[in-house]
């Protein structure tokens, strides 16, 4: 969440801030002030109260051994006590209404930011040669039905729309994906993570998700539990709070983590024609890269994922743009996003397959996840840093149209036949 002391000292740089991402918030703000200042005046109220109640008591004892009717004075600690209750109550309605209002603010995007939507984001660099081909190229959904890789029928039949199954060499090359990455971050120096695939709500709300976003997953009812748990959308909802409510040693930062798991989305709405096959789904599997920084630190953490999904896309042989996003096209809960986009021959275009972001201490706030500065002894919140490293649900596509040949074979990328027992080109049987 945003920090109360930024929205008191300057209210209209936060909503000229939130506008920039095409978020209304003007009236939000002004009653967040409103509710702080009766917050901290119902506080300094009720301990005013409880301070002459606290006198009042002390002087009870005095007035019996002088022998003074106390009877006054025990009506007066009556009426504090029901003053003091009444101000509980009404600060408890208070609370939790700026607590909903503040945990419904956006993040603040970084001042470099074009303002805006997805129309303004900008392409800062291109890597590679569009691929060029000298026959009609097939669709991937054709492809991968010849060659035996994916059986979307029986997916369909198993899980209903959105869902499909790997079958025989395309189960391996789905998983030859997902090692070159585990590998590849290894080899970085990160953390590999394996976290619980269904999570509290707590977790959601930690990442900026929720309330906002809570319609987007998929809920799980338990009828032996009342608490609500959600099937992950992506590991960033369970990275984000494996340090929640800790202070974690400056010594430990930057710590880089990293996770394998399925993501689970609703992805309600229908699809364009273009985007039949694996490119939306229900479910899919994805590593993500993630990260804790002190605040000095996140803007060359934000380079390093940026250049670590670069590094993955280019070994892949992909040619690829990074885009920065325009503020309006920024989620929620993040300042600053750099897309990775790669073309799909058959959807005409890029489509994003790593999005690299940085949350600054917004996410920090709402987990109270801090570390404690060595030079100060103090706690400070840290900032907190995200990327896909990578998602399959678009590379695979991209990989069997690009690497496909005039025979309906497909080539494998070189970086991942050691996975698949030295295998260089993947024929129909």
């Amino acid at each position: 969440m945003l920090d109360i002391k930024r929205i008191k000292e300057d209210p209209d740089g936060v909503k000229a801030g939130l506008r920039a991402k095409e978020v209304d918030c003007d009236s939000t703000i002004d009653r967040i002030l409103e509710l702080d200042a009766q917050r901290r005046a119902l506080i300094l109220g009720t301990e005013t109260k409880k301070a002459e109640q606290n006198r009042i008591s002390k002087e009870i004892p005095k007035l019996k051994k002088a022998g003074q009717d106390v009877a006054p004075i025990f009506k007066e600690m009556t009426e504090l006590k029901n003053a003091i209750a009444a101000d509980a109550e009404t600060l408890t309605a208070v609370e939790a209404e700026y607590r909903t209002l503040m945990l419904s603010l956006p993040n603040l995007p970084d001042p470099d930011l074009h303002p805006g939507g997805k129309e303004f984001n900008e392409p800062i660099s291109y890597t590679g040669e569009p691929h060029v081909f000298d026959f009609e190229p097939k669709h991937h959904v054709d492809l991968c039905t010849a060659l035996g890789l994916i059986d979307y029928p029986r997916g369909t039949k198993l899980a209903g729309s959105g869902f499909w199954m790997y079958t025989g060499m395309g189960a391996r090359l789905e998983w030859a994906l997902l090692n070159y990455f585990i590998d590849t971050h290894i080899a970085d120096g990160y953390e590999f993570i394996l976290p619980p695939h269904m999570l509290e709500y707590q977790c959601g709300e930690n990442a900026g998700q929720f309330p906002k976003f809570a319609d987007e997953v998929y809920k799980i009812a338990n009828p032996t539990d009342d608490r609500l748990h959600f099937m992950l959308p992506t590991a960033e909802a369970a990275l984000v709070s494996v340090y929640r409510d800790e202070i974690i040693p400056e010594a430990w930062l930057p710590r880089k983590l990293f996770a394998y798991t399925p993501c689970f989305r609703r992805e309600a709405g229908s699809h364009r024609a273009d985007e039949r096959g694996m490119v939306r789904g229900h479910q899919f599997n994805k590593i993500e890269m993630f990260q804790f920084t002190r605040p000095e630190d996140s803007d060359e953490a934000f380079a390093e994922l940026v250049r670590k999904a670069e590094a993955l896309v280019a070994g892949l042989g992909f040619h690829f743009r990074t885009v920065k996003l325009a503020a309006g096209d920024c989620s929620a809960s993040m300042a600053r996003t750099y897309d990775i986009e790669i073309q799909i021959p058959s959807m005409n275009g890029y489509k994003e397959v790593s999005s690299v972001s940085n949350a600054r201490d917004y996410q920090a706030r709402r987990g109270n996840i801090r570390f404690r500065r060595e030079e100060t002894g103090k706690p400070e919140f840290v900032h907190t840093l995200n990327g896909s490293g990578l998602a399959t649900s678009r590379i695979f596509p991209a990989m069997v149209e690009q690497n496909q040949r005039a025979d309906g074979s497909v080539v494998v990328p070189e970086v991942l036949r050691k996975y698949l027992g030295g295998l260089e080109i993947i024929e129909k049987k």
